[in-house]
């Protein structure tokens, strides 16, 4: 069985269409809202969905955790609430998770963002390239993982934030797959941030957080 797990916080725009999108598929067993801590309709959301829910106010990376520890599928399947895969995504989770030789390998959706503007294709562009050379999905491409898999790394670490990054790093490039069919995010914080802006100050995050700076010291700054 297939467990999705979706960490929220303050995701009431996104999280019943996405929930109501998923469960279209009949591809999961369950679903599992984990929140960081919501103040808006989230926990009503999920509980009219028929969504398992639980909470954890110390970041991403505890919530994925909390959520992970209530599912009871063989599979796990970590995607953000306003991350929808494109139609078929049902099939190529199923094939990778019949194949036994990914019972100890991890895959993840192509980046896209529902925006038309030249700046979002760009910025897939240089998603694609950061996946190839240094396989580092971020999290709103989601993570398909065995729970075998998932308990032998340890699990999402409490990070706040990099938690994705972290995860990439111990399933190592040689245990990730791309799926292939794309995942669609909302552009919204880019068309906020900015298609230059936004993209920098992640990769320097990420830079910051491979020099060895706690996540919590680098929090300001990506948000």
């Amino acid at each position: 069985m297939l467990s999705i797990v979706i960490p929220t916080l303050n995701a009431g725009n996104e999280l019943a269409q996405t929930l109501e999108y998923l469960k279209g598929a009949g591809v999961a067993g369950e679903f599992i809202v984990a929140d960081g801590g919501s103040v808006d309709a989230t926990p009503v959301i999920a509980a009219e969905a028929g969504a398992k829910f639980t909470a954890d106010t110390g970041g991403r990376g505890p919530q994925l955790a909390a959520g992970a520890e209530m599912a009871t599928g063989s599979w796990l399947l970590f995607l953000h609430a306003d991350t929808r895969p494109q139609p078929g995504w049902n099939h190529a989770v199923n094939d990778f998770m019949a194949k036994p030789e990914n019972r100890f390998r991890a895959a993840y959706f192509t980046f896209a963002l529902n925006d038309p503007a030249p700046g979002a294709r760009r910025l897939e562009a240089l998603v694609r390239w950061r996946c190839r050379i240094f396989a580092l999905p971020y999290g709103d491409q989601g993570l398909l993982i065995s729970r075998e898999f998932y308990d032998l790394l340890g699990g999402f670490h409490p990070l706040a934030l990099m938690e994705d990054v972290d995860m990439a790093g111990r399933i190592g490039r040689r245990r990730l797959r791309l799926l292939p069919v794309a995942a669609v995010t909302s552009a919204e914080r880019y068309r906020k941030g900015g298609y230059w802006l936004r993209p920098a100050r992640n990769l320097l995050c990420v830079g910051l957080f491979f020099a060895g700076f706690p996540p919590r010291m680098i929090g300001d700054l990506y948000e």
